[in-house]
């Protein structure tokens, strides 16, 4: 996948290191008692060697493994599919969408499907490619009164009639052609949506939490950015 090769590069000798030292995942959350999720995390051991190259690689970029990469492990083929898609409407190269705007819909969508999990987590990624970091926060709470553009909030609109099972008609498609977006930009939009209307729903039956990491993430330096600067 595209996306793996784009996160750090680990020589294969040092992550068997890490996978032999490191601690074995579970389904208890660092921050409190409670699980993550309801359904049971597999042990290193017992997950296919390429899930753990990537959970490792994931937790090393980060400095923390998101517990959506736990909570799929459950279900090893179903990881792959997931993440597949995942990078393939998240990570594309083409179109007129930022990896910020992709963000920003979800986040948008999350919301109105009562997503804890996702409104959380892809706030924290918006704030870092954006650079703002309280625009995720003013959608959460009113995406039509958030300080967007008018590029922003048509892009917006058509991303939640999608969320809402609205019928689309040619009229969602020229509003958005009023702000630069064509057809493939239509379907870029609409799959962001589509995709996270699924992942919602999948983190609502699994009940899966947010890491305390996504929290603070975009808003405070980072242990090794502080860390250069002194």
């Amino acid at each position: 996948m595209r996306w793996l090769t784009s996160l750090l590069r680990l020589r294969r000798g040092a992550l068997f290191d890490v996978w032999r030292g490191g601690q074995n995942y579970c389904t208890q959350s660092a921050e409190d008692s409670r699980p993550i999720g309801r359904y049971p995390t597999p042990y290193k051991k017992d997950l296919p060697y390429d899930i753990v190259e990537l959970m490792e690689e994931v937790e090393t970029k980060s400095g923390f493994l998101p517990n959506v990469f736990k909570l799929l492990s459950h279900r090893p083929a179903e990881f792959r599919a997931f993440f597949a898609y995942y990078d393939a409407i998240m990570n594309k190269e083409t179109g007129r969408l930022s990896k910020s705007d992709r963000e920003l819909i979800v986040v948008a969508t999350s919301t109105a499907n009562r997503c804890p999990y996702c409104v959380v987590a892809h706030s924290a990624v918006h704030r870092i490619y954006s650079k703002h970091t309280t625009l995720a926060d003013q959608v959460t709470v009113n995406w039509e009164l958030a300080e967007l553009s008018q590029r922003e909030l048509a892009m917006l609109k058509f991303a939640m009639a999608v969320a809402h099972a609205e019928n689309i008609t040619e009229e969602h498609f020229k509003e958005l052609e009023e702000h630069g977006f064509d057809r493939e930009d239509a379907w870029d939009i609409a799959m962001v949506s589509a995709f996270f209307a699924m992942s919602n729903r999948i983190a609502h039956f699994t009940d899966l939490r947010p890491n305390k990491e996504f929290y603070t993430m975009g808003r405070l330096p980072r242990e090794k950015d502080k860390a250069e600067k002194s």
